[in-house]
């Protein structure tokens, strides 16, 4: 298991956090740590989850990925 750490640009609020988390819950194997403004934690088998599905999970909510760490 990978720990990844996403910076996201553009959430303000608490429907931002929950747009990001349920975009990020659509994704099979992906265990999600915590998602804050401005932030994301989740977990996943590297072999399953790409940084491009994190990534497009993100903007599927309408917000700008900055990093994946």
């Amino acid at each position: 298991m990978k720990n990844y750490q996403i910076k996201i640009e553009g959430m303000s609020c608490s429907h931002c956090v929950m747009a990001v988390k349920k975009e990020l819950s659509k994704i099979s194997d992906l265990t999600i740590s915590s998602v804050e403004i401005g932030k994301a934690e989740v977990s996943a088998d590297e072999s399953k989850v790409t940084d491009q599905q994190l990534k497009e999970a993100v903007q599927e909510a309408g917000y700008t990925v900055l990093s994946i760490q």
